[in-house]
C-alpha cells in the first residue's frame, strides 16, 4: 500500500511539470537553459520515463516559482480542502486554487496598484484557453490589437495563442480569478441577456 502511494505521487510529477511549463509558455530548451538540466532529461521527466529526484526537482521548483511540495504533492486523502501557497511572479501574486493535477488550473491573481500610468502590458502567447472573472478593481487586458478594461463582476475568455497581457487600469490593486486550460479546455459562460435600456 505504501509503495502504491509513493508510485502514485511520483507518477503525478511529470504531468504537473509539463502543465507548469506550458502555463509559463516556456519550451524545454528554455527551461534547460534556466535549470541546467538537459532537454532529454526534462522530456523524460515530463513523460514519466525518468524518476524525479531532489537534485532535479529543486531547480525546477525555483524556475517555476512554486514550493517543492507543489511539484510532489501528496496522495489523495479524501479531504477536498486545498491549502494554497501564494507565490509572486513578475510582481503579480498568484494564489493557486487547484492541485496541478491536469485539466483546468484555477488561480486568484492580485496585481499591485500603479502610481503612474504605464505602457501597454507586455504580451505573451502559449497553448491553452483562459477565462477571467474580476473580483475588485479594474483590469487592463491587452488582447491582440484590442485594449479592454474589465471591472468587478465582468468576465472574459480567450484563446491564449492570441497575444495577451494584464495590468491594473487604475491606481488601486486589481484582484481576479483565472481558469486556465493548458490543453485548450474551455469554460462555457452563460449569462442572461440584459433587458433593453438596463445598465
Amino acid at each position: 500500500m505504501v509503495n502504491d502511494n509513493i508510485s502514485g505521487v511520483l507518477g503525478s510529477v511529470g504531468p504537473r511539470l509539463r502543465a507548469l511549463r506550458r502555463e509559463r509558455g516556456a519550451t524545454l530548451a528554455e527551461l534547460s537553459e534556466t535549470t541546467g538540466i538537459s532537454v532529454s532529461t526534462l522530456s523524460r521527466l515530463e513523460s514519466g520515463q525518468r524518476k524525479p529526484t531532489l537534485e532535479l526537482l529543486l531547480p525546477l521548483a525555483t524556475a517555476h516559482g512554486v514550493p517543492l511540495d507543489e511539484l510532489v504533492g501528496a496522495p489523495p486523502t479524501g479531504d477536498p480542502r486545498i491549502h494554497p501557497r501564494p507565490f509572486t511572479r513578475n510582481g503579480q501574486t498568484y494564489v493557486p486554487l487547484t492541485r496541478y493535477l491536469g485539466g483546468l488550473h484555477a488561480y486568484k491573481l492580485i496585481l499591485p496598484a500603479r502610481g503612474t500610468p504605464a505602457a501597454r502590458p507586455p504580451q505573451a502567447t502559449h497553448e491553452g484557453y483562459e477565462w477571467l472573472y474580476i473580483l475588485s478593481g479594474r483590469l487592463w487586458l491587452a488582447l491582440g490589437d484590442h485594449d479592454l478594461v474589465l471591472t468587478a463582476g465582468e468576465a472574459a475568455e480567450f484563446d491564449t495563442r492570441t497575444p495577451h497581457g494584464f495590468a491594473t487600469a487604475g491606481t488601486r490593486p486589481v484582484e481576479f480569478l483565472s481558469l486556465f486550460g493548458a490543453q485548450g479546455e474551455r469554460m462555457h459562460v452563460r449569462a442572461r441577456p440584459a433587458a433593453p435600456g438596463s445598465d
